[in-house]
Protein backbone atom coordinates (compact mmCIF):
# COMPACT_ATOMS: atom_id res chain seq x y z
CA UNK A 1 0.00 0.00 0.00
CA UNK A 2 1.56 3.01 -1.28
CA UNK A 3 5.34 1.38 -0.32
CA UNK A 4 4.27 1.37 3.30
CA UNK A 5 7.15 -1.48 4.00
CA UNK A 6 9.27 1.17 2.21
CA UNK A 7 8.67 4.41 3.73
CA UNK A 8 6.31 4.82 6.06
CA UNK A 9 6.23 8.50 5.87
CA UNK A 10 6.04 8.83 2.04
CA UNK A 11 2.82 6.38 2.19
CA UNK A 12 1.01 8.76 4.79
CA UNK A 13 1.48 11.53 2.49
CA UNK A 14 -0.18 9.50 -0.61
CA UNK A 15 -3.14 8.10 1.66
CA UNK A 16 -3.62 11.49 2.71
CA UNK A 17 -4.24 13.38 -0.04
CA UNK A 18 -6.45 10.79 -0.61
CA UNK A 19 -8.29 11.10 2.73
CA UNK A 20 -8.32 14.27 2.63
CA UNK A 21 -10.36 14.81 -1.09
CA UNK A 22 -13.09 12.47 0.34
CA UNK A 23 -13.26 14.25 3.41
CA UNK A 24 -13.70 17.77 1.31
CA UNK A 25 -16.27 15.34 -0.39
CA UNK A 26 -17.90 14.23 2.88
CA UNK A 27 -17.06 11.17 1.94
CA UNK A 28 -15.13 7.77 3.88
CA UNK A 29 -12.02 5.91 3.03
CA UNK A 30 -10.81 2.84 4.58
CA UNK A 31 -7.48 1.50 5.36
CA UNK A 32 -7.04 -2.14 4.23
CA UNK A 33 -4.97 -4.29 6.06
CA UNK A 34 -2.20 -6.74 4.56
CA UNK A 35 -0.41 -9.61 5.62
CA UNK A 36 1.14 -9.51 9.85
CA UNK A 37 3.92 -7.65 9.07
CA UNK A 38 2.51 -4.51 8.22
CA UNK A 39 -0.75 -4.88 11.21
CA UNK A 40 1.27 -2.09 13.64
CA UNK A 41 2.27 0.65 11.01
CA UNK A 42 -1.53 0.29 9.43
CA UNK A 43 -2.61 0.52 13.22
CA UNK A 44 -0.15 3.63 13.39
CA UNK A 45 -1.44 4.70 9.92
CA UNK A 46 -5.05 5.03 10.76
CA UNK A 47 -4.48 6.61 14.37
CA UNK A 48 -2.51 9.47 12.13
CA UNK A 49 -5.42 9.88 9.93
CA UNK A 50 -7.93 9.52 12.27
CA UNK A 51 -6.90 12.04 14.40
CA UNK A 52 -7.03 14.64 11.52
CA UNK A 53 -10.20 13.04 9.87
CA UNK A 54 -12.43 11.36 12.09
CA UNK A 55 -15.62 10.69 10.44
CA UNK A 56 -13.70 9.84 6.72
CA UNK A 57 -11.46 6.87 8.07
CA UNK A 58 -11.87 3.32 8.94
CA UNK A 59 -9.87 0.29 9.05
CA UNK A 60 -9.77 -3.02 8.27
CA UNK A 61 -9.39 -5.75 10.60
CA UNK A 62 -8.82 -9.74 10.60
CA UNK A 63 -10.42 -11.77 12.82
CA UNK A 64 -8.31 -14.64 12.05
CA UNK A 65 -4.93 -13.06 13.56
CA UNK A 66 -4.81 -13.74 17.65
CA UNK A 67 -3.69 -10.05 18.03
CA UNK A 68 -6.75 -8.69 16.85
CA UNK A 69 -9.27 -8.19 20.21
CA UNK A 70 -6.05 -6.72 21.85
CA UNK A 71 -6.32 -4.28 19.30
CA UNK A 72 -9.63 -3.54 19.21
CA UNK A 73 -9.02 -2.94 22.83
CA UNK A 74 -6.21 -0.65 22.67
CA UNK A 75 -7.92 1.45 20.27
CA UNK A 76 -10.70 2.15 22.19
CA UNK A 77 -8.81 5.07 23.80
CA UNK A 78 -9.99 7.22 19.86
CA UNK A 79 -13.48 6.21 20.12
CA UNK A 80 -16.20 8.08 21.07
CA UNK A 81 -20.04 7.15 20.68
CA UNK A 82 -20.10 10.63 18.60
CA UNK A 83 -17.42 9.61 16.56
CA UNK A 84 -17.39 5.70 16.33
CA UNK A 85 -14.04 3.37 15.12
CA UNK A 86 -15.35 1.82 12.18
CA UNK A 87 -14.02 -1.43 11.59
CA UNK A 88 -14.40 -3.79 8.05
CA UNK A 89 -14.34 -7.00 9.90
CA UNK A 90 -13.31 -10.00 7.90
CA UNK A 91 -11.72 -13.49 8.18
CA UNK A 92 -8.14 -12.91 6.72
CA UNK A 93 -6.59 -13.93 3.58
CA UNK A 94 -3.07 -14.29 4.09
CA UNK A 95 -1.27 -17.24 4.91
CA UNK A 96 0.53 -16.64 8.02
CA UNK A 97 2.26 -19.37 10.83
CA UNK A 98 0.22 -20.72 13.58
CA UNK A 99 2.02 -18.45 15.90
CA UNK A 100 0.01 -15.66 15.11
CA UNK A 101 -3.06 -16.67 13.29
CA UNK A 102 -5.98 -19.23 14.45
CA UNK A 103 -6.24 -21.99 11.42
CA UNK A 104 -9.46 -24.11 11.77
CA UNK A 105 -12.36 -23.28 10.25
CA UNK A 106 -14.38 -22.92 14.01
CA UNK A 107 -11.67 -20.74 15.64
CA UNK A 108 -11.65 -18.13 12.89
CA UNK A 109 -15.37 -18.09 12.84
CA UNK A 110 -15.44 -17.89 16.86
CA UNK A 111 -13.25 -15.50 16.81
CA UNK A 112 -15.07 -13.43 14.12
CA UNK A 113 -18.29 -13.78 16.40
CA UNK A 114 -16.01 -12.37 19.48
CA UNK A 115 -14.56 -9.54 17.73
CA UNK A 116 -18.09 -8.77 16.40
CA UNK A 117 -19.59 -8.84 20.17
CA UNK A 118 -16.61 -6.76 21.35
CA UNK A 119 -17.54 -4.16 18.49
CA UNK A 120 -21.63 -4.34 19.34
CA UNK A 121 -21.07 -4.05 23.04
CA UNK A 122 -19.15 -1.26 22.93
CA UNK A 123 -20.91 0.58 19.92
CA UNK A 124 -18.34 0.14 17.55
CA UNK A 125 -19.57 0.40 13.53
CA UNK A 126 -18.51 -2.58 12.02
CA UNK A 127 -18.96 -3.68 8.32
CA UNK A 128 -19.52 -7.27 8.41
CA UNK A 129 -17.44 -8.42 5.48
CA UNK A 130 -18.21 -12.11 5.05
CA UNK A 131 -19.83 -14.71 2.15
CA UNK A 132 -20.46 -17.35 5.48
CA UNK A 133 -24.11 -17.90 5.75
CA UNK A 134 -23.19 -19.43 9.53
CA UNK A 135 -21.56 -16.24 10.08
CA UNK A 136 -24.21 -13.76 8.87
CA UNK A 137 -26.88 -15.75 11.00
CA UNK A 138 -24.59 -15.19 14.30
CA UNK A 139 -24.09 -11.48 13.05
CA UNK A 140 -28.38 -11.47 13.29
CA UNK A 141 -28.21 -12.87 16.76
CA UNK A 142 -25.49 -10.37 17.86
CA UNK A 143 -27.58 -7.34 16.27
CA UNK A 144 -30.65 -8.44 18.07
CA UNK A 145 -28.85 -9.09 21.54
CA UNK A 146 -27.48 -5.56 21.22
CA UNK A 147 -30.49 -3.68 19.67
CA UNK A 148 -28.47 -2.34 16.93
CA UNK A 149 -30.30 -0.20 14.42
CA UNK A 150 -29.68 -0.73 10.75
CA UNK A 151 -27.57 2.38 10.46
CA UNK A 152 -25.14 1.77 12.91
CA UNK A 153 -23.55 -1.76 10.96
CA UNK A 154 -23.61 -3.14 7.36
CA UNK A 155 -22.71 -6.55 5.67
CA UNK A 156 -20.37 -6.14 2.96
CA UNK A 157 -19.81 -9.03 0.24
CA UNK A 158 -17.51 -9.15 -3.09
CA UNK A 159 -19.37 -8.56 -6.57
CA UNK A 160 -20.57 -12.02 -7.94
CA UNK A 161 -19.87 -14.26 -4.70
CA UNK A 162 -22.95 -15.85 -3.10
CA UNK A 163 -25.45 -13.27 -4.23
CA UNK A 164 -28.66 -15.31 -3.10
CA UNK A 165 -27.39 -15.29 0.70
CA UNK A 166 -26.46 -11.43 -0.47
CA UNK A 167 -29.94 -10.88 -1.81
CA UNK A 168 -31.61 -12.59 1.62
CA UNK A 169 -29.58 -9.82 4.04
CA UNK A 170 -31.22 -7.17 1.68
CA UNK A 171 -34.58 -8.33 1.15
CA UNK A 172 -34.26 -8.43 5.89
CA UNK A 173 -33.41 -4.81 5.56
CA UNK A 174 -30.16 -4.37 6.50
CA UNK A 175 -27.14 -2.02 4.69
CA UNK A 176 -25.48 -4.19 1.98
CA UNK A 177 -22.29 -2.88 0.66
CA UNK A 178 -20.66 -4.57 -2.22
CA UNK A 179 -16.99 -4.43 -3.07
CA UNK A 180 -15.86 -4.33 -6.75
CA UNK A 181 -12.32 -4.12 -7.89
CA UNK A 182 -12.12 -1.26 -11.15
CA UNK A 183 -9.61 0.70 -12.73
CA UNK A 184 -6.74 -0.21 -15.10
CA UNK A 185 -4.72 -2.63 -12.72
CA UNK A 186 -8.04 -4.75 -11.63
CA UNK A 187 -6.83 -8.13 -13.35
CA UNK A 188 -3.25 -7.84 -12.00
CA UNK A 189 -5.08 -7.01 -8.41
CA UNK A 190 -7.26 -10.20 -8.40
CA UNK A 191 -4.29 -12.21 -9.13
CA UNK A 192 -1.97 -11.03 -6.89
CA UNK A 193 -4.74 -11.90 -3.93
CA UNK A 194 -5.09 -15.43 -5.50
CA UNK A 195 -1.06 -15.87 -5.13
CA UNK A 196 -1.29 -13.93 -1.44
CA UNK A 197 -3.96 -17.06 -0.68
CA UNK A 198 -4.87 -19.82 -3.36
CA UNK A 199 -7.93 -20.88 -1.47
CA UNK A 200 -9.63 -18.03 -2.52
CA UNK A 201 -10.02 -19.74 -6.04
CA UNK A 202 -12.28 -22.33 -4.43
CA UNK A 203 -14.67 -19.22 -3.51
CA UNK A 204 -14.64 -17.86 -7.12
CA UNK A 205 -14.89 -20.99 -8.63
CA UNK A 206 -18.00 -22.11 -6.47
CA UNK A 207 -19.37 -18.54 -7.25
CA UNK A 208 -19.41 -19.19 -11.16
CA UNK A 209 -21.41 -21.75 -10.60
CA UNK A 210 -23.40 -22.17 -7.58
CA UNK A 211 -26.10 -19.74 -6.15
CA UNK A 212 -26.72 -18.76 -3.07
Amino acid sequence: MFGLLIDTEICYKHIREIVAKAASYNNFVRVDMEDSQCVDLEIDLYRKLKAEFPKNVGLVVQAYLKRTLPDLKALLDIHSDEIPLNYRLCKGIYVEPAEIAYKKYEEVNLHFIEDLDFMFANKVYPAIATHDKNLVDASYELIEKYEVTKEKYEFQMLYGVTPELRKSILDKGHIMRVYVPYGKQWFAYSTRRLKENPKMAWLIIKALFVRG
